[in-house]
């Protein structure tokens, strides 16, 4: 059997973005697998382009490598207490493309952020934007990085043990979710 693959998407476009070294420690401890880590510097979704231009390939490369994934990461960042539009415009323009990519998909859900809380509000309404898609979301355990911008190490890895603990758990249930 060969490694499954696992795609990671990132509600941040920032190169640096905490979120960004959150899934990577996430595949990383996940364990072997193919790891991808989806672009969604995508246009901003419009139903009149759509009409006139089709689903642009960008949104279309998205969509496959979800199709192909066995599991997906999708970790978030916390702006004005929600999720950032970046995230919600992929999810849209991938909604719109042929087929269900999302459905019946095991998918884990983290947030980091600045504030004490972790972004743990954008994560709760990221789990809702994700309902119609009928993905098998998994419940636990949450991960909400506080303070993330001093909770990574110069090699990007985790410095916190519980955070690093909580991350292995869940990418453990992931990886069981995803029959790996």
């Amino acid at each position: 059997m060969s490694d499954p693959i696992l795609v990671g998407l990132s509600g941040s476009l920032r190169r640096d973005a905490t979120n960004r070294k959150l899934l990577r420690e996430a595949a990383r401890l996940f364990g072997p697998c193919e790891y991808v880590e989806a672009d969604l510097n995508l246009p901003l979704y419009d139903r009149d382009d759509e009409d006139a231009d089709g689903i642009p390939a960008s949104v279309q490369k998205l969509a496959d490598q979800i199709d192909g994934a066995d599991a997906v990461i999708i970790s978030t960042p916390e702006y004005n207490k929600g999720p950032p539009g970046v995230l919600k415009n992929a999810l849209d323009w991938v909604s719109r493309t042929e087929g269900k990519p999302w459905t019946d998909k095991p998918v884990a859900v983290m947030s980091a952020a600045a504030g004490r809380a972790g972004g743990e509000r954008a994560q709760m309404i990221l789990r809702a934007f994700m309902v119609p898609f009928r993905t098998r979301i998994l419940q636990g355990p949450e991960v909400h990085l506080a303070d993330s911008s001093n909770e990574f190490d110069e090699q990007g890895r985790l410095t916190s043990e519980q955070y690093e603990k909580t991350v292995r758990i869940l990418m453990q249930k992931l990886r069981a979710e995803a029959g790996f």
